[in-house]
Parts: structure tokens; sequence; C-alpha cells
């Protein structure tokens, strides 16, 4: 099993990385502010005017840390990584089955089942821990729709049709998300859904921390051998890393959707770790991408009990055995792809 490792998010603008031996060193006009052994780390991740020497680069690589490069407000810009890993004959499978829609959708449609698997499990634990501070019958009403929703991505064979399941079920979700926010009512109100950019403060935090877990599922991918920019659920286009979104999806609700939550109803965050740009954009200032960045490597550590395997493991590995569930199932080891349903 992989052994977790840490992810080196550099959000100090004007900071330079440099190498010293084995050794990555950070540092800020003329102090020093950080010093990590190269081992400990399986990823960097720097955000806005962030230099790095071309030796530790060069190093990383050698080492297997991906190294990404956000804009300052979390926009991906580009990648360094070291030469691909792992069996030649596993890629061109994924290829083959990604070319077949019939094949796409049998692994498509427990992608998606999982994820509205999971968007009903967070639905039913605010019943459950908060029934008297939230809508309870109308987000029971929603968890019955989801449960519709869940039982006809299971049999169905059509990736359009899963595509439209999916879209309407995430409509039925968001619609009592707000109900879910359980403080900071005033500062903090979700509407619906929006991005590129972010008009609110609660679809600011859900985009920033989406791109976050996109990263780390992207790495996870990567590490076993898979091609996370060819899956089965998001189409190929340019730029994007469609397997890396297709598994994430599992993520979002059990992950990132409850990061938010938590931010905000137990006052982790607060109006003053945001700033509104000439656009209208809601953008994370740097004290709130400290404290969610802090709060997302903290979840990363949290023990769960997976649900296929039965064992325990953190979060953050969790990732990872989804990574090595979906090899073993696209090179004939299992049946199907298990994917992850929260219990």
């Amino acid at each position: 099993m992989k052994r977790l490792l840490n992810t080196l998010y550099v959000m100090t603008q004007n900071s330079y990385l440099r190498k010293e031996g084995e050794t990555i060193v950070v540092r800020v006009g003329d102090e020093t502010r950080l010093r990590v052994p190269v081992l400990t780390i399986s990823s960097i991740v720097c955000f806005g005017d962030v230099l790095m020497s071309p030796s530790l680069m060069g190093h990383c690589a050698k080492n297997g840390v991906t190294i990404s490069f956000l804009s300052f407000y979390g926009r991906f810009l580009a990648r360094v990584m070291g030469p691909t890993s792992g069996n030649v004959l596993l890629r061109r499978e994924q290829y083959r089955i990604s070319e077949d829609s019939g094949r796409s959708a049998l692994i498509a449609r427990t992608i998606i089942a999982a994820k509205i698997a999971n968007c009903r499990t967070v639905l039913q634990r605010a019943i459950r821990d908060h029934g008297e501070a939230v809508a309870s019958e109308d987000i029971a009403g929603v968890c019955a729709s989801l449960k519709r929703s869940v039982d006809e991505a299971v049999i169905e064979s059509d990736l359009d049709r899963l595509r439209g399941i999916e879209g309407e079920a995430a409509r039925s979700y968001y619609s009592v998300f707000n109900e879910l926010i359980r403080a900071q009512k005033a500062d903090f109100t979700f509407a619906d859904r929006n991005r590129r950019p972010p008009l609110d403060r609660v679809n600011c935090l859900l985009s920033f921390v989406y791109v976050m877990t996109y990263h780390d599922m992207r790495s996870a991918l990567e590490t076993t051998g898979l091609d996370p920019a060819v899956g089965f659920l998001h189409r190929d286009r340019p730029g994007r890393m469609s397997l890396a979104l297709d598994i994430m999806e599992e993520f979002r609700p059990f992950v990132a959707d409850r990061l938010v939550l938590s931010l905000i109803n137990l006052r982790q965050v607060d109006a003053k770790c945001f700033e509104v740009s000439a656009s209208g954009a809601v953008l994370l200032n740097e004290k709130g991408k400290k404290i969610v960045v802090a709060e997302y490597q903290k979840r990363k550590q949290d023990s769960i009990t997976h649900p296929f395997i039965g064992e325990e493991m953190h979060l953050g590995i969790a990732m990872h055995c989804q990574a090595l569930l979906l090899a073993r199932h696209i090179r004939g080891d299992l049946d199907g792809y298990p994917s992850f349903f929260w219990k």
C-alpha cells in the first residue's frame, strides 16, 4: 500500500524553492522559511509568483514528485513531472475502453451511482446530526429523489442518459445545500452552483477544494500508471484531465463538500478570508487559502474503512486505492470497477 506522503503548498508570494542535497529549501528574500526532505513529499503546488530552481525541478522529476503551478487564485497553469510510469499495455486497454461507449458506460455508471449515493449520505448525516437545525422534511425529500437516481444509474447503459441522471441529481442535491449551512448565514448563502468565476463565498470554497481534490486524484492516477487525460464519463478535451474528473466525482461529497460545510459551520473561515475582484468574482485571499489548505491536509489524514477492501486507511490513501482498483479492472483482474461508496 502506498505510504501517505504530503503535498507541499507554497502560497507566499515571491518565494524561491531550491535544492540542497536531498532537501527542498523555501526562501523568501534572504530568509529561509522551510526545509523539508524530498522523500517526505509526493507533490508541490505553487500559487502565484513562486519560483523554483531547475536543479530542484529535475530532482523532483527523478524522484516522482510532481510540481503544479497555479495562479494566485487557484487556476491551473502548468505541471512538471518525470517519465510516465506504468505498463503501456494498461494504457492501451484504457484507450480501448474509452473509445467503446458501451464499456465506458459500465464504468461511468458505477462512478455516478457512487457520487449520488455519497451526496445522499451527506444529506442523511445532516438530518441525523442536526435534525432540529435544518429543514429535515425538504432534505428527506431530496434524499428520496437521489435514491431513485442511484437506482436508475446502476442499470443505465447509455452515456448521455447517465450524464442526464447525474445532472438532475446534482440539481436536486444543491437545491438544499444551503440548508446544511448552520452558522454565519448572513455571510455564507448558497443559491446555486456557479463557477468560472464563483460569485459567492460558498461557491468560492467549493471550487478551491475541488481544485485540490482534482490535483490529488490526478497524482494518484499517474502513480498507478493510468492516463489521467482519458476518461469514461468526461470526454476528451485538450488540457482537461478527464479521468481525474471522473474518479474525483466519488470524493466530491465525502471530501470537498463536507470540508466546506465544516469550515463554515465551525467558523474556521469568515468573511474576512475573501475578496471580490473588479469582475465580481469572489476569491479567497492569502489568509483564507492558508486556512483551507491546512484543513484539507488534516482531512486527508482522517482514518476510514475502505468500503470494498475493508481495510482501515487514511482518506488520502483512499484516492490511490481507487486508482489501483480501476487499474485492476482495466487489466481484467476485477470483473467491475468498485466505486467508493461512503457508509
